[in-house]
């Protein structure tokens, strides 16, 4: 059973940044495409990035592209956001999530249903 945990939120200026990690553990997410997303109070959780199990193919919203980059290191089976020009509208619970099957040749962001293991997610605050 994976589980997954992210770390990085926190409270942060507009225009800001911060760099979230999620950490996988029990199992080898290597194989796995793996997402971001994001769920703001009394809104329904949204997509924001995703990335390839082999890291060749990365996806966003339209809402963060330019601004987010997502990356991978299989060799520590952790999962990265890097989030850059934070917005206010930014501001919301984030959360990691792997690919329900493995070496996944899906195109496109995808969404919350065709992931599982969700991790417990990390508060993001930006102010204005």
């Amino acid at each position: 059973q994976v589980q997954l945990v992210e770390s990085g939120g926190g409270l942060v200026l507009a225009g800001g940044s911060l760099r979230l990690s999620c950490v996988a553990s029990g199992l080898s997410v290597s194989s796995y495409d793996m997402g971001w997303f994001r769920q703001a109070s009394g809104k329904e959780r949204e997509s924001v990035a995703r990335i390839s199990w082999s890291g060749g193919s990365t996806y966003y919203a339209d809402s963060v592209k330019g601004r987010f980059t997502i990356s991978r290191d299989n060799a520590k089976n952790t999962v990265y956001l890097q989030m850059n020009s934070l917005k206010p509208e930014d501001t919301a619970v984030y959360f990691c999530a792997r690919e329900k099957i493995p070496m996944s040749f899906r195109v496109g962001l995808g969404g919350p249903a065709d992931f599982a293991s969700w991790g417990q997610g990390t508060q993001v605050t930006v102010s204005s």
